[in-house]
């Protein structure tokens, strides 16, 4: 399986950086493959040594554009620094960086996106913005405890930023006890499905 998905990888990589038409579901499907080939690797996985046995993909969404969505944001540098609640007794530090505002469905929405106040410290990850959150399909078709997406600090004269919820992704815990993950804030919850990235892992 983990020779099927590497050589999967490489097929999928090589269509997307020659092609001089590549869509917008290459670039998911893209994503999509990594995320299963990260999972597929045991010096990476989160999923238990039993599961990782049987492990064959992930289960996602199908791929939906209006998904992607360009929110407006209000930077909030004066915002405090606080300790972020997680599934364990860890409590990391973070700050709201700002409240991105977008439409989604013909509604307004809004969701707080977080800096990990450790990793802008980190060459590596100075740039990362956390985003967090709970949508009405938690529970049902995806993880009860949220999902996460990856962002990164836009330029300095921007005012917007790219949400894409089929990059949306389930914390470790989603797939191992073992692992210390936040909880999104209550005020980064969804009243609207969310129907794209990662469901509720099944096993199988």
């Amino acid at each position: 399986m983990k020779k099927l998905l590497s050589l999967l990888l490489i097929s999928i990589t090589l269509t997307y950086c020659t092609s001089q038409n590549t869509t917008y579901k290459d670039e998911i499907k893209l994503f999509q493959y990594e995320l299963n080939t990260e999972y597929a690797d045991a010096s990476k996985s989160p999923l238990t040594k039993e599961d990782l046995k049987t492990f064959k993909a992930l289960d996602f969404f199908e791929i939906n554009e209006k998904y992607k969505v360009t929110a407006q944001l209000e930077y909030t540098p004066n915002s405090p620094v606080f300790e972020l609640k997680t599934t364990t007794e860890r409590l990391p530090l973070y700050r709201k960086y700002a409240i991105a505002t977008f439409v989604l469905d013909g509604k307004e929405h809004q969701l707080n996106i977080y800096q990990s106040q450790d990793l802008m410290n980190s060459l590596e990850y100075k740039n990362y913005l956390f985003l967090p959150f709970n949508d009405t399909t938690n529970g049902k078709s995806t993880y009860g405890g949220g999902r996460f997406m990856d962002l990164e600090i836009p330029s300095t004269e921007s005012n917007t930023i790219i949400i894409d919820f089929n990059k949306a992704y389930n914390p470790y815990c989603a797939y191992n006890h073992k692992y210390s993950c936040p909880i999104p804030p209550k005020e980064n919850t969804l009243n609207i499905a969310i129907e794209a990235g990662v469901k509720a892992y099944k096993k199988h």
